[in-house]
């Protein structure tokens, strides 16, 4: 019975406010509160859908209660400084402190534990360098037609629907003030990426969305009328995403307003669907006609494509194909599983794709290999959000990298991790009017452009202190990681890296192109024989 005795008390009481009430009028308001908890006690027991509600009237309410806070309880009273989940309270003081040009420095000392496993660090000079200017640049594209000088640090895809109509405006306003680019997102060129005018890169997914035709294929005029904007500076072919590769997305027709419609060139009253994979090719061969296609239908902007590496045959199929072709892409974005979305299956952000520091490397080595890096501009995008972040990233192959959620913390987010319901606090990932038009795009946009500022003259000053001018200086041999509690390591030690043309001469002892490199094909994404046989060993 003691399951039932927070109800039998609101019965109780709900009774002893009543005859109080026929004397002493305040007691009435007894008779509300206790009435209604009895009310919603005796639904409880009627009801069938919850057990935890008919064996627990009214005091299940309390544990529900309890559970839809429990984030922020954690958050905000129990998490360490240093708990990333996904991202610490450290990383994303730093973030706030950069972007509102406050002090960012820390007394006392550090709160890494700098003998604990996995603890990094960049060695420093005895000779330390002195650089002016922290507007570091790569330049993407140097033989087509339209290069563009990218700053080392950028914005990284995030689509109007996902994000605010004000995120948006600050973001490009950030952008064009501190002169790095901005990428759409799949969602294609909304007015709010025009209106400020800031550099856009324009990501194309499988949707096609903003150059597609009625029945959702690619569009040659459409793709043209946009590509062509001079806001536009580089075209992206989005193959998958680190946050949930191999899957596409639905954004339900309630949701698809007349802007969404409008930009994204869907009709509205229907679902907008994003398939899993392209419908303009199907090869790696095709894949780098279709690029090559792009590019000419551009007028010559550097034209790329990003990708989350999963089956290393697939990648090694696409170069393959570039070997064999002579067809490059200007610039390789790779996205880690690490990265982030609005909204993702559980096991796609938990157990998909291969994080960011293998893929990149994969990458990196396999164009190496076949003598192609120098023509190839490689970027990185994973969970990137301090000076330090930026320079591992590049001594580990990258030209360039980009970061989402850090430029949403710039805006404000305070990763109540509302993405998915259209109940962000703060405006940054919503649709409702209600909450993203306290959003103050002047004040936001100048936190962007101040997070980006702030983090390369950090970076600059890390890269002064190891003695370096530019951060292309980088390499593996800067970055010494600890493996055990007396054992350090830098990671040109702890990783393999190929010789140029190697792959040219033979194949490498490096596990991954020791098994799958030979068998790779530039004709289709099929699997070797060998992992097709072992599958057809459970087809009995």
């Amino acid at each position: 019975m003691q399951r039932y005795l927070a109800y039998a008390i609101c019965i109780v009481l709900a009774l002893v406010s009543l005859v109080l009430a026929l004397t002493w009028s305040p007691a009435w308001w007894g008779v509300a509160i206790f009435g209604m908890l009895a009310l919603l006690g005796t639904w409880d027991l009627l009801q069938s859908r919850s057990t935890l509600r008919r064996n627990y009237p009214v005091l299940a309410h309390f544990r529900y209660g309890l559970e839809s806070v429990g984030p922020e309880i954690r958050q905000y009273f129990i998490e360490g400084d240093t708990a990333e989940v996904p991202f610490s309270r450290q990383q994303r003081a730093l973030v706030y402190q950069r972007a509102k040009g406050v002090s960012d420095v820390v007394p006392f000392g550090s709160q890494q534990d700098v003998y604990g496993v996995d603890y990094e660090w960049i060695n420093h000079s005895m000779a330390p360098a002195s650089v002016d200017s922290h507007d570091f640049r790569v330049v993407i594209g140097a033989e087509s037609a339209q290069p563009y000088s990218a700053s080392v640090f950028n914005i990284s895809a995030m689509s109007f629907g996902s994000l605010s109509a004000n995120a948006v405006r600050a973001l490009n306003e950030g952008a064009r003030r501190g002169n790095f680019y901005h990428d759409t997102g799949e969602g294609s060129i909304s007015p709010y990426h025009r209106e400020k005018g800031g550099d856009l890169v324009w990501e194309i997914g499988s949707g096609y969305f903003g150059c597609r035709d009625d029945q959702g294929r690619f569009s040659e005029e459409r793709f043209v009328e946009n590509a062509h904007s001079p806001q536009v500076k580089m075209i992206e072919l989005k193959l998958s995403q680190g946050a949930k590769p191999g899957h596409g997305g639905v954004l339900p027709a309630a949701k698809v307003s007349a802007e969404i419609s409008a930009t994204r060139g869907v009709p509205m009253g229907y679902d907008c669907v994003s398939p899993a994979k392209h419908s303009a090719f199907s090869t790696p061969v095709e894949l780098l006609q279709f690029v090559a296609r792009l590019r000419e239908l551009s007028g010559g902007k550097p034209t790329g494509f990003k990708l989350a590496i999963g089956h290393p045959w697939e990648w090694f199929g696409i170069a393959k194909a570039m070997h064999e072709t002579g067809l490059l892409p200007d610039f390789i974005v790779v996205d880690g599983a690490e990265g982030g979305t609005g909204a993702a299956p559980a096991e796609f952000i938990d157990h998909v794709g291969v994080p960011m520091h293998e893929a990149l490397l994969l990458v990196h080595n396999t164009l190496v290999g076949l003598g192609l890096r120098d023509r190839i501009r490689l970027g990185a995008a994973g969970k990137i959000i301090s000076a330090f972040d930026i320079a591992r990233t590049m001594a580990m192959g990258a030209d360039w990298c980009n970061a989402a959620r850090g430029f949403m913390f710039a805006l404000g987010c305070i990763q109540s991790q509302s993405c998915h319901n259209d109940r962000c606090p703060t405006g940054v990932a919503t649709q409702d009017p209600k909450r993203w038009k306290h959003l103050d795009v002047p004040d936001k946009s100048v936190r962007v452009q101040q997070f980006h500022d702030n983090t390369l003259k950090a970076l600059r000053d890390m890269l002064c202190a190891a003695g370096l001018e530019h951060p292309q200086q980088l390499g593996p041999e800067h970055i010494l990681r600890r493996v055990s509690p007396i054992e350090v390591r830098s990671l040109s030690a702890l990783y393999k890296f190929l010789e140029p043309g190697e792959l040219l001469d033979r194949v490498p002892s490096h596990a991954v192109f020791r098994d799958f490199w030979p068998e790779a094909r530039s004709d289709a994404f099929a699997p070797p024989r060998r992992v097709s046989a072992l599958c057809d060993t459970k087809d009995r």
